[in-house]
């Protein structure tokens, strides 16, 4: 028990306990905590990888570092995203449903593979699906930063009353990105707050489509990857129901 209590694990845990201020932050209005909130994100990350390092260069990996490690990353993510569907009328449920979606199948297959004395196989795929999510959830904090909460309550609005009238979350977004494009090329390039608020009336909604389909398409890899574990899980039902 005492080998569970060491600065792997210690930052492990501290990286989960960081999501209930990181949500606060973000529910304030003063910027300096939008700053915090990305800090906090950023330390988080970095942490991620700091504690299997040290894991590994110390010799200290434990069964409890190795579950809570890929668990604590799921809370953060998940909580990240779930947050900002309240806060972001760009990030939409179907989208954050299919991230939890996914991870809980894998969760679910490598319970699966556990039980059958085997282990899941990890893809390449699956890594750059983590890079994809760290940096949509990074590109929201940044323009929360660099907007105000008077324009991203602005951005909202056009958001909401697009889909009042019937409009798609994907056709707003894509008319906001015309119209950005088309002002820089009749306007000329626009000051740094209007490329700012430009961008952010779009970019965090593709940004978040993109690693949606990369979410979704790395758990297809991985259950073509890992067919051998629910193959044998299919056998083995047929087995326990001929038995019966």
């Amino acid at each position: 028990m005492k080998e569970n209590f060491n600065l792997p694990n210690t930052l492990t845990v501290l990286r989960v306990a960081s999501l209930p201020f990181f949500i606060w932050f973000l529910y304030q209005k003063e910027q300096i905590y939008y700053i915090a909130a990305l800090v906090l994100f950023s330390a988080a990350s970095i942490t991620d990888f700091i504690d299997g390092y040290l894991a590994r260069k110390w010799k200290q990996e434990t069964e409890f570092g190795k579950f809570l490690d890929p668990l604590a990353d799921k809370i953060i993510v998940i909580g990240c995203f779930v947050t900002f569907i309240f806060l972001h009328q760009q990030i939409e449920l179907w989208m954050v449903a299919l991230i939890i979606g996914r991870d809980m199948l894998i969760t679910t297959l490598r319970y699966l593979a556990i039980k059958q004395g085997s282990s899941v196989r990890t893809t390449m795929l699956g890594k750059v699906k983590t890079v994809f999510q760290m940096g949509a959830i990074l590109l929201i904090l940044i323009f929360f930063v660099l907007i105000s909460s008077k324009k991203r309550i602005l951005i909202n609005e056009v958001y909401a009353n697009g889909k009042a009238a019937g409009e798609s979350t994907f056709s707003i977004a894509t008319q906001n990105a015309i119209g950005f494009t088309r002002a820089w090329t009749e306007q000329g390039v626009p000051s740094w707050n209007d490329l700012v608020f430009g961008l952010g009336g779009f970019v965090p909604y593709f940004g978040m489509l993109l690693t949606t389909f990369i979410t979704v398409l790395s758990g297809v890899r991985y259950l073509i990857t890992n067919r051998d574990v629910l193959r044998l899980q299919a056998i083995r039902k047929v087995f326990r129901k001929n038995g019966n």
